[in-house]
């Protein structure tokens, strides 16, 4: 593919900050972006404009954590606005990490993080069941009387322990669309979506208010990716392609299928909710609004996966 002049929105799975249990502190991620970042700005020094997203689920979970522990000293964090600290940290980031590989290379581009606003609706489904464990693990007690004093609801998760859960509805609009498409346009590498945006609600006068909610990284990426009408969306996971049968004797990497064989794969159950479920379903998104060419790949191969050589692609035929 001729990336020169394109754009492309690359959505970074949280594994590419936090790769194990034992390398979870800040200089740990710093050191994971760096790796990540040093793939990002291959496709921009080929002439590739890039948007980047990223998921931050164990992230936001420290924050929680944080607030938890000192509950009884300073009140406790709202989960937009846990979203939008982490947007900031995670940004910051990789503004720097990216900053810092670009001059190395000699390239006069700069990154700047925004911090994303993601509207949803008040009567989607999900806030009437909600399934998305957030927070620390915590015994039946604790997680009860929290429940209770919170106004949370807690579910036991097996062989873990207690969690709270909070509902996850779809992505609808992009508040800071525009913004973003300016900053590109003007040639700024943005990352922006950060965790899937901080969750909001729009009321009938237009004022916005923050939602306890977590948004899918991969839909919020898709619907940014098809907002800014973007030439190509690549998401960036631990597995060098898609798979059917996936860990059975039966497993068949993909390398490419149609937006009509995703879905029939999709619909099949061969995509797990919790794995690679939200990432098919965001490119049948993305290629039935218009998009042109989606890849899931992971970040060492991603510009293997550019050129066509390694990486699942979906297209519409």
């Amino acid at each position: 593919m001729d990336a020169r002049g394109k754009l492309a929105v690359v959505a970074v799975g949280g594994n590419a900050l936090i790769v194990d249990a034992q390398h979870e502190s800040i200089p740990d991620q710093f050191v994971a972006a760096s790796k990540t970042a040093h793939y990002i700005a291959d496709l921009v020094e080929a002439g590739l404009n890039v948007v980047i997203t990223h998921g931050s689920g164990p992230q936001v979970g420290f924050i929680l954590r944080r607030s938890e522990i000192a509950r009884d000293e300073v009140p406790m964090v709202p989960m937009d606005y846990a979203a939008a600290d982490i947007q900031g940290a995670v940004g910051c980031m990789f503004q720097r990490v990216l900053q810092n590989d670009f001059r190395k290379r000699g390239l006069t581009r700069q990154a700047i993080a925004v911090v994303t606003q993601v509207v949803v609706d008040r009567d989607d489904p999900a806030f009437g069941s909600p399934d998305k464990p957030i927070g620390s693990v915590m015994e039946e007690a604790e997680a009860k009387a929290l429940a209770a004093k919170q106004g949370w609801l807690v579910r036991e998760e097996i062989g873990r322990g207690w969690q709270r859960v909070v509902p996850s509805p779809a992505p609808q609009e992009i508040v800071e669309l525009s913004v973003v498409e300016h900053l590109v346009r003007a040639g700024y590498v943005v990352i922006a979506v950060g965790g899937g945006g901080i969750p909001v609600t729009r009321h009938h006068d237009g004022d916005l208010e923050g939602v306890e909610a977590v948004v899918d990284k991969d839909l919020a990426s898709r619907l940014l990716a098809s907002g800014l009408h973007a030439d190509l969306f690549i998401i960036l996971t631990a597995v060098e392609k898609v798979a059917v049968g996936f860990d059975t004797p039966n497993q068949r990497w993909l390398d490419s299928i149609t937006v009509d064989e995703a879905k029939r794969y999709f619909d099949a159950g061969e995509f797990p909710a919790g794995t690679m479920g939200p990432k098919i379903l965001a490119m049948i998104e993305y290629i039935e609004s218009g998009g042109h060419c989606g890849i899931i790949t992971d970040p060492p191969n991603l510009a293997r996966a550019l050129a066509g050589e390694t990486g699942t692609t979906i297209s519409a035929v």
